[in-house]
């Protein structure tokens, strides 16, 4: 026989239960609502929300941490496109390897301009990071500190910007229609994601 103690603690438990998920549940929405309307400031809206989703919970309604969120999602993409023109770069060279035009001019040029994007985006990807670091020594808003940290974070993100578009010019000129349009792809959802970082970023501005 169960006793009355029993089961009003066994229903005080289930309220306390369904408080928590329905807490948690809100907690989410708020979250996604957040990030919703922080991405509207954004360019590419949408790539902004499909990116940002799995942080929503890291957000906290804070513009700062979604930035910061926004710039460390960016430089790893960075490094990982960074990866993939290398890799594309290798198996260009080994098809063109003995080929009857591996010491022609276009392939020389081919050559010239996919190590160079290689390098610009290396380059890329230091200074996403450091933008990163640099978000977490801002300091208190309003403050001397907070508005030279902002500042270079955005010098930063900018210049990385300038880098992908300088690797896509690169590639236009010089590179074959094959290797462009396979790197091609990867530059564009970079540059979307850049950009979309630096219009977070420069939502911090007061």
């Amino acid at each position: 026989m169960v006793r009355s103690s029993d089961l009003s603690s066994v229903l005080v438990i289930a309220v306390i239960c369904l408080s928590a998920g329905s807490l948690t549940a809100a907690r989410k929405k708020s979250s996604a609502e957040f990030v919703r309307l922080s991405c509207k400031v954004t360019p590419y809206v949408e790539v902004c929300e499909q990116s940002l989703s799995s942080y929503e919970p890291e957000a906290h309604r804070s513009k700062r941490q979604l930035a910061r969120l926004a710039l460390a999602l960016t430089a790893d993409s960075a490094r990982s496109a960074s990866v993939y023109v290398s890799r594309v770069a290798s198996s260009s060279a080994a098809a063109k390897r003995g080929s009857k035009n591996s010491l022609g001019s276009s392939t020389k040029l081919e050559a010239g301009a996919i190590r160079d994007c290689i390098q610009i985006m290396r380059d890329g990807v230091d200074r996403l990071r450091r933008s990163v670091r640099e978000m977490n020594r801002l300091g208190r808003l309003g403050s001397s500190r907070f508005e030279r940290h902002l500042r270079d974070v955005k010098a930063w993100v900018s210049a990385a910007l300038t880098d992908e578009n300088m690797c896509l010019d690169e590639l236009s000129q010089f590179a074959g229609a094959a290797v462009r349009e396979s790197i091609r792809k990867k530059m564009v959802e970079l540059a979307q994601l850049i950009s979309n970082a630096l219009a977070l970023v420069d939502q911090l501005d007061p």
